[in-house]
């Protein structure tokens, strides 16, 4: 599989996580994730920037803002928290104002 294909996978994979999560379905979207997470490292291409903000640091599940994770800025320190509900791990994650 090419790097390009693979690449749109992920993407088709976390589109459909996404989906899932707001329809309720957390462990559909959670299996999404993992495909996509075995496609980079067969591959050895990361996943985008913009989609691994959407994994947990820590157990690897979905996070969607609202849904399954809470969001906390942090303006003094220029920074967003994400909190997972599943195993309640922060992740944080720097923005320039």
């Amino acid at each position: 599989m090419s790097k390009k294909i693979a690449e749109e996978r992920i993407r088709r994979l976390f589109e459909l996580a996404d989906k899932r999560v707001e329809e309720g379905e957390s462990q559909l979207a959670d299996r999404y994730v993992e495909l996509a997470r075995k496609i980079g490292m067969g591959e050895t291409i990361p996943i985008p920037s913009e989609l691994r903000k959407s994994i947990c640091g820590s157990c690897h599940s979905y996070i969607s803002p609202g849904y399954n994770c809470e969001v906390k800025i942090d303006s003094k320190n220029s920074r967003i928290q994400y909190k997972c509900q599943k195993c309640g791990n922060k992740d944080f994650y720097g923005y320039k104002e």
